[in-house]
């Protein structure tokens, strides 16, 4: 075998993997980045985070059209056509996927189709050629995990993958899984008039997300129905059979959609005597593996399976790489839930402090009391800020959000949390008025110390 060297070696072009190549390029070094499917982006760009925006932005817009007399715009007859909803996905995923290439090719990065499989520190063979680095970053992302239940090889049974590609809706639909993906498909196809059915093993949804939240959540997607609780037994062909909280139960649907989550890709990292945990590669809070020179990012760690974390390990990393000090600070990583309504959130909940032996408070502020959410989407939309704070010494310890523009605002407390903020420093900063991001403050104001 013939050897190739570089600086630094990337090992999967998700997230991770393409923005540790972007910034190790922008910084001079030599990169070679593997990435064996035809596009660049991973899962999060072409099959998740992305395409799944896209068609809920679409669904959206149809909802707009067919509730939006009260603002004093009439809509005649509005159809929602799935046929042009992914072709506008299609052409969203393209732009970004080329997009990704011209900075690989900007940065000077080599990308090589083919796997890559980790032989060690400093070491990946791949196409038949060994390849060496004085650094490696394993980016390998995650899998779609099926659970092994009785009859989920149902030719109506799919994943978050294939229910991309559909054709055309179905009548019916049940989703198996409350967390974020489940919940968002479940959104978005409810509001286009597919019959939606919702089982989750757990007693509530979305397990990040401040419990009383979530209930209301639940209340404000009408077009789905719940059923919390429910373990899934077998599937019967279109039929899913469950035990839930009343005994045994089953729901049909034209198309079961699997969505229980997804775990660390370690299909390449067998031979490298990398230390693997339960959920992924060990890594410690500078991305640094147990192999000397060889570091992680992104799903394949099970630390954090969102893209923007994976983006903030990947820098980590290459800080590292660098000989910059950086580490990362997993207690102000968002979430946020994409649904209708939106739900976003950052640290911990009331009860996730008192866990934790904090001696914790909280306030909420209704988002109808609120300015320009009252203007733009009425006094009946859902929505709520609760902020939750170290009793006495006033630390910050969690903000969650449940209505439009959670996703657009959460930003701002996961920075509060990584500066270490008090309440009285959130009092005295100044928002802009009108915008939704008041209800912050105004819960700051709020909160008995």
């Amino acid at each position: 075998m013939s050897e190739t060297q570089a600086d630094l070696i990337v090992i999967g072009g998700g997230p991770a993997g393409y923005l540790a190549a972007e910034r190790a390029g922008e910084a001079g070094l030599s990169v070679i980045l593997f990435e064996e499917r035809s596009t660049l982006g991973g899962v999060c760009c072409n099959e998740g985070c992305i395409p799944t925006k896209s068609l809920l932005n679409s669904a959206k817009h149809y909802s707009h059209a067919l509730h939006s007399e009260a603002f004093g715009v009439t809509v005649e007859n509005a159809v929602f056509s799935l046929e042009k909803a992914m072709e506008w996905k299609r052409n969203t995923v393209e732009t970004l996927t080329k997009g990704i290439a011209f900075l690989m090719k900007k940065n000077k990065v080599q990308v090589i189709e083919e796997r890559a499989l980790l032989k060690g520190a400093g070491r990946v063979e791949a196409g038949g050629r060994i390849y060496e680095a004085a650094s490696v970053l394993i980016a390998c992302g995650s899998q779609v995990f099926v659970p092994p239940v009785p009859g989920a090889d149902s030719p109506a049974v799919v994943t978050s993958r294939e229910i991309l590609e559909i054709e055309t809706l179905p009548q019916s639909l049940a989703v198996i899984g409350g967390g974020v993906i489940g919940v968002e498909f479940a959104s978005f196809f409810s509001a286009v008039g597919v019959k939606v059915d919702v089982i989750e093993m757990m007693d509530e949804i979305i397990p990040a997300m401040d419990r009383d939240m979530a209930k209301r959540m639940r209340s404000a997607m009408k077009g789905v129905k719940f059923h919390l609780g429910a373990k899934v037994e077998k599937i019967e062909g279109h039929t899913v059979h469950f035990t839930g909280r009343k005994g045994a139960a089953s729901v049909e649907a034209e198309t079961i959609l699997m969505a229980v989550g997804r775990r660390a890709d370690l299909s390449s990292l067998q031979e490298a005597g990398l230390d693997i945990g339960p959920k992924g590669v060990v890594v410690d809070d500078r991305m640094r593996t147990s192999l000397p020179g060889v570091y992680a990012a992104g799903d394949v760690t099970g630390r954090s399976l969102l893209a923007h974390s994976a983006y903030r390990m990947a820098e980590v990393a290459v800080n590292q790489i660098l000989g910059r000090e950086d580490h990362m600070r997993w207690n102000a990583v968002p979430w946020a839930v994409y649904t209708s309504p939106e739900a976003a959130g950052c640290g911990m909940s009331e009860a996730q402090a008192k866990e934790a032996g904090l001696e914790a408070v909280s306030a909420t502020v209704m988002m109808r009391s609120n300015g320009r959410f009252l203007a733009e989407n009425g006094a009946k939309a859902p929505g709520m800020c609760r902020i939750v704070a170290e009793k006495g010494s006033g630390r910050l310890l969690g903000v969650h959000l449940m209505g439009a523009y959670s996703a657009e605002m959460i930003y701002g407390a996961a920075g509060f949390i990584e500066g270490e903020y008090r309440i009285a420093d959130l009092r005295e900063i100044i928002f802009p008025h009108p915008t939704v991001s008041e209800v912050i403050r105004e819960a700051a104001w709020a909160i008995e110390l």
